[in-house]
């Protein structure tokens, strides 16, 4: 389904129609996303640096390649430049149709998914000779004899400009922080000028390796010739605040155990003195482990420690003063060994490897250069507040000494051999080599830190920025680098060689680098209307502190390239005034209580935006096309990208919702990132408009108009066969109702007063709900029940999840007249979750009827002896209660006495909760309970046989014309 306007402009008929303004294969195109976000076969530039959101490659290639060709290409062209189906054996159907066939039945396959579907992922295709010299005549066509020249001003990754490279594109990049801009110079640069470097590569990395494992050997003593330690599992321990004893702050003492291999824990002992001791049970028997519980260890979720000695609790704000005072010490309580066939095995920590730890700690203290290193202040922002709350006030605290001493002999290793390097190749060789070398330590930093927790269900170490932010880890891991396991400089930098090596053979022999530029993606070196066609994946508002989370690798990366790249590496940490993101630190001194620091914050995103879009406008050719691939769900967000597009001059012409990401995939819960991608295309008009020949609408015109558009891409998107969540249902409608808003722009309200993009895209999520009413959910009355429970039931039908975006939930309330902060306290429906909603079940609001009235607690709203309740949800959670401490025969008195068998409301809010709830979730299995047996007859209750259908434990519905 692509969506696209009942008629055009005279200016929008004026433009050079262009395919991305009509319909595009978007099934097929998600269906291939999908293939590429599995974990273990990622595009190769993955794995070359650490880097945040990068676009999968069959969507990047759509909105390059449709953002070219001219309007009436065939869909089936369009899929086969982007390398998606088979060369042959597709008659009867088209391209599409044979993808969404294959994808029907992926699970009944033999053998891979490239033997299934025919042909290999998209990413590891390129278009050989023959076809780009058909696809370049094809396009001199459509661009008066020249090919189009494409510009990314905010490049990240690479993903786009890499992409247009791969096409034999003429290329233009742009990126303000230094590390992406270094992966932007190995992709856009080195690969297309030095191609192969394998050999010159792997020299050196070994001359690096062999160097600093002679000067690292002392602090990972082993203590058997067939075995190395390749990890020390460490904790922090503190003194217990009661008793004296060791308090080691881990969460479980689990070291691995997962069903694939021997099951591995340690156990903790304590001497009469209450110094502690580790033992290291690997598959240990039943009895131990019917004594022993690995999975609970001394702290909490909440962060909360109880001692091992005198049970007494250490609050989470007392051993958060112990951090800051520096009043811990770094504990090993398990060790890794490889041995010398390759296999892993785990042993209790000795005395030598305690000392070990010692002598780095005190060549840190002794020797001035090392003390040094990573010295630079951490900087006060939204992602450094928890390091810095913890004591880490400089970089080098996020690593324990071992740690430190073991990244700083491979930068020392690897500086004794730069001379050598530059003088044995050219002086753009030599750059290459150096550069390529150095991403190999902002992958080990990412693995080797106290941020980079230990998995204790694989038994290896896990990276620090799978979360995108700065969190302590309670269990980490002092890694050997100089043996070959995970996270060691062996695994790090042959996994760099070969991901470069396949990305130069990705490229056209002939092809030329790309013009690469870091700086201010709103202040370009590039000439007015230079540039064809602009594709961008911008910022995306405050999902992710890029700057922030970068200092990390920044600060490593900096005395590796100081020398080589000094234009990169030349301030003490990334710039966060120019950066394009809604990050209210960098307003922490200048707020007020006109002007807090969020609204700052928004409004400087606003402005950053808006210079961006003028500049893109700036370099663009009249009639150039601007597409922009935005994945974010907050309301907020959308209304800035939508103000600083219609500020800049650009004509919205179309939107396009495609499948980008895996539904809630880990990084991701919780944040403001959708599972789709949403194409949103401005072209810069032949003809700049005046502002003051435009005449503002007024909104009571364009509200109709605005609800229209959103339901009817909302029906056509359900009905598309589309892979997206209800709440990407409702994300994929803004585009149309923003084209709308943005035709009739500016638009007022009655008194004259502006108003904004978020209006109409508050107006579409609320019709766009109501659809989704219609289509999911079978309840006569819904909107009679009260609004506080309306909202709760359509929480979790459009989010299919407990927890989810404050945003969304604040929004979806809106809708309905819920302000959510005005019921958090009374109706304790919901509760904050690091910035989130999360909804609350019957548990946690119902008082418990066992205990005395005088006993139970104030906090708990519902009280299950009233006879009559505020809300329907009320008397559907106390019945809940009921049923489930007192038994089916009490609940049936209970619901009698309160004449619940004639309350409409009850039964609708019953019907609805059993058919949104996660069948895994406990209310469900209660409300399923009271839908049966002798309360389904007391309450006269009628079911469609769906509502018990499994589910198969997943959190989403089927659409009712499924059934």
């Amino acid at each position: 389904m692509s969506e696209q306007p009942a008629q055009e402009t005279d200016e929008q008929e004026s433009l050079k129609p262009l395919a991305i303004e009509g319909k595009l294969p978007l099934k097929a195109v998600g269906i291939e996303n999908l293939k590429e976000a599995n974990p273990k076969h990622m595009p190769p530039h993955r794995y070359l640096h650490p880097w945040f959101a990068r676009r999968p490659t069959p969507a990047t290639r759509l909105a390059i390649l449709a953002s070219v060709f001219p309007k009436n290409t065939d869909p089936d062209d369009l899929l086969r430049w982007m390398q998606i189906g088979p060369k042959e054996g597709v008659e009867d159907e088209s391209i599409s149709e044979y993808v969404e066939r294959k994808k029907a039945n992926e699970q009944n396959r033999d053998g891979n998914l490239e033997g299934h579907y025919g042909y290999p992922r998209p990413f590891t295709s390129s278009p050989n000779d023959t076809e780009l010299e058909t696809f370049h005549e094809s396009l001199r066509k459509h661009w008066d004899g020249s090919l189009p020249e494409i510009i990314d001003p905010t490049a990240g990754g690479g993903v786009i400009p890499f992409e247009s490279l791969r096409y034999g594109l003429p290329t233009k990049a742009n990126e303000l922080n230094p590390v992406p801009s270094l992966i932007l110079k190995v992709l856009l640069q080195y690969a297309p000028k030095e191609g192969s470097l394998e050999e010159e590569l792997i020299k050196w990395s070994k001359t690096i390796d062999e160097s600093a494992e002679e000067r690292l050997r002392e602090y990972f003593p082993s203590g058997e010739d067939t075995a190395t330690v390749d990890s020390y599992v460490t904790t922090h321990t503190i003194g217990c605040p009661t008793c004296g004893s060791d308090l080691p702050l881990v969460s479980k003492w689990s070291i691995r155990t997962r069903k694939s291999a021997d099951t591995v824990i340690t156990k903790p002992d304590l001497d009469e003195s209450g110094s502690i001791s580790y033992d290291c049970l690997v598959e240990p028997d039943q009895e131990i482990l019917k004594e022993f519980d690995h999975s609970d260890g001394p702290v909490s979720r909440g962060g909360d420690a109880e001692c091992l000695q005198c049970g007494v609790v250490t609050e989470s704000e007392a051993i958060q003063e112990r951090y800051q005072d520096g009043e811990f010490r770094f504990d090993v309580y398990c060790v890794r060994e490889i041995t010398t066939n390759g296999e892993y095995k785990f042993r209790a920590p000795n005395d030598a490897d305690q000392k070990a730890l010692t002598k780095a700690k005190d060549r840190i203290e002794s020797d001035y250069q090392i003390s040094s290193f990573l010295s630079t202040e951490v900087p006060e922002g939204e992602k450094t507040r928890e390091p810095r709350e913890y004591g880490v006030t400089e970089w080098k605290n996020m690593y324990t000494p071992r740690q430190i001493v073991s990244h700083y002999e491979y930068l020392q290793s690897f500086r004794e051999h730069i001379g050598q390097i530059q003088d044995k190749y050219s002086t753009e060789k030599a750059e290459a080599i150096l550069a390529i070398l150095s991403l190999a330590p902002g992958k080990l930093i990412d693995y080797n830190s106290r941020f980079s927790p230990w998995h204790t269900g694989k038994g290896y170490p896990s990276n620090a920025m799978g979360g995108k932010h700065f969190s302590l880890a309670k269990s980490f891991a002092d890694i050997n680098m100089s043996v070959g396991g995970m996270g060691s400089y062996q695994s790090a930098i042959e996994k760099i060689i070969e991901s470069y090596e396949i990305l130069v053979r990705y490229l056209p022999g002939d092809v030329g680098a790309a013009d690469v530029v870091s700086g201010d993606a709103a202040k370009m070196p590039f000439a007015d209307g230079s540039v064809d066609a602009a594709i961008m994946d911008p910022p995306y508002y405050s999902s992710i502190m890029y700057a922030e989370l970068s200092d990390m690798f920044y600060v490593i990366l900096k005395p590796y390239l100081k020398d080589t790249l000094p234009n990169l590496f030349s301030s003490d940490l990334t710039d966060k005034m120019d950066e394009a993101v809604a990050n209210p630190s960098k307003f922490a001194t200048v707020a007020s209580n006109e002007h807090s620091k969020k609204e700052l914050a928004d409004q400087n995103y606003e402005d950053k935006m808006g210079d961006i879009f003028s500049e893109v406008y700036r370099v663009l050719d009249s009639g150039g096309v601007m597409t922009v691939m935005f994945t974010h769900k907050e309301t907020d967000a959308w209304d800035t990208l939508t103000m600083s597009l219609i500020n800049s001059g650009f004509t919205i012409t179309s939107t396009h919702p495609i499948t980008s990401e895996m539904p809630a995939r880990i990084d991701t819960q919780g944040t403001g990132s959708a599972d789709s991608t949403l194409l949103l295309v401005g072209r810069k008009p032949h003809e700049e408009r005046d502002p003051e020949d435009t005449t503002p609408t007024l909104w009571s015109d364009v509200k109709t108009d605005t609800r229209t558009a959103a339901q009817e891409a909302a029906r056509d998107l359900i009905d598309s066969g589309l892979s997206l969540t209800k709440t990407d249902v409702i994300i994929s409608a803004f585009g149309p109702t923003l084209r709308v808003f943005a035709d009739a722009y500016p638009v007022v309200d009655d008194e004259d007063n502006e108003v904004k993009p978020r209006r109409a895209l508050e107006e579409a999520r609320e019709a766009v709900t109501r659809i989704l009413i219609d289509e999911y959910l079978e309840v006569e009355g819904i909107d009679d029940l009260d609004d506080i429970t309306e909202w709760y039931v359509l929480c979790w039908l459009v989010h299919e999840k407990q927890t989810f975006s404050y945003d969304d939930g604040h929004q979806l309330g809106l809708g309905i007249g819920v302000d959510i902060d005005d019921i958090k306290r009374n109706t304790k429906t919901w509760r904050k979750s690091t910035g989130d909603i999360s909804l609350r079940g019957h548990a946690d609001r119902v008082q418990n009827s066992n205990e005395k009235p005088e006993n139970r607690s104030s906090r708990t709203p519902v009280n299950p002896d009233d006879l009559s309740f505020g809300l329907a949800l009320d008397k559907v959670h106390a019945a809940m209660h009921i049923y489930d401490v007192q038994g089916e025969s009490a609940c049936c008195d209970w619901l009698r006495e309160r004449n619940f068998d004639s309350d409409s409301t009850f039964k609708s809010t019953l019907k609805a909760l059993l058919q949104v709830l996660p069948h895994d979730h406990d209310d469900w299995e209660l409300a399923r309970d009271l839908a049966v047996g002798r309360t389904r007859d007391v309450l006269d209750l009628e079911f469609s046989p769906n509502v018990f259908a499994d589910d198969g434990d997943k959190m989403s519905q089927s659409k009712l014309s499924d059934h």
